[in-house]
């Protein structure tokens, strides 16, 4: 800034008015385009620090998400194994096949078996709340978040309606039929009776639509994974 200055009084002693002026505007341009350039790099930065928190917040959701994929799995297999058992047993109490008995008995104990995925967080409604929604820029991922939301609120609502079926009729219904520590049936004449098959088929309706919306929240978290994968190869 000195040699600035002294450059500029030489040329006013001098009476260089004309390269006075240019050159006070070159001074300015220079201050300007280093005015500039701080804005610039301050930008950038600002671009990488939120940048790199949405890295961070997909690979964290990513996590998470891989989480429950896992735990979802294990319940489609928890809740596959006993629709089969029940597939089966509903079978012999349509051919009323009385030969089948003590293999019948052993299903129906397991009637108060059911899966309970559980899910309580809730991504989508976080994301809102803590502001981090204004860091993801990508409405895609955003939208399908929502979504799978629905699909976690509708699997606990359909495994609350397995937990009440099961508490207010099916243990009341088996209590008195067979004998737990074995698995013996003692009143084969209301196992073989058309409202005992009710029961059952209400059961296996109801695992059976458990089956359709885990599938529907994989097929989600799939999509989702997909999204985030093309999304942090782009970063």
């Amino acid at each position: 800034m000195k040699l600035f200055k002294k450059i500029r009084q030489s040329h006013i002693s001098q009476g260089e008015l004309k390269k006075y002026f240019l050159y006070s505007l070159g001074e300015i341009l220079l201050v300007m385009i280093g005015i500039s350039l701080a804005f610039q790099v301050d930008n950038w930065n600002d671009r990488r620090i939120k940048q790199d928190a949405e890295v961070i917040y997909y690979e964290n959701l990513q996590d998470q998400i891989s989480e429950d994929k896992k735990l979802l799995l294990s319940q489609v297999a928890f809740n596959n194994q006993y629709r089969n058992q029940f597939n089966f047993a509903n079978e012999i109490l349509k051919k009323n096949d009385r030969t089948k008995m003590d293999t019948l008995g052993l299903i129906i104990r397991n009637f108060t078996q059911y899966s309970d995925f559980d899910r309580q967080g809730n991504i989508y409604e976080t994301l809102v709340n803590s502001g981090e929604i204004k860091i993801l820029r990508n409405y895609r991922i955003i939208n399908k978040i929502r979504t799978l939301e629905e699909k976690y609120l509708y699997v606990n609502r359909i495994e609350n309606i397995h937990y009440d079926a099961m508490m207010s009729h099916v243990i009341i219904s088996i209590n008195n039929i067979i004998k737990f520590s074995t698995g013996e049936i003692q009143k084969p004449e209301v196992v073989y009776n058309y409202e005992f098959q009710n029961l059952l088929l209400s059961l296996l309706q109801i695992m059976t639509e458990k089956d359709k919306v885990y599938h529907e929240a994989l097929k989600e978290i799939g999509i989702i994974t997909s999204l985030i994968d093309e999304e942090l190869k782009s970063k």
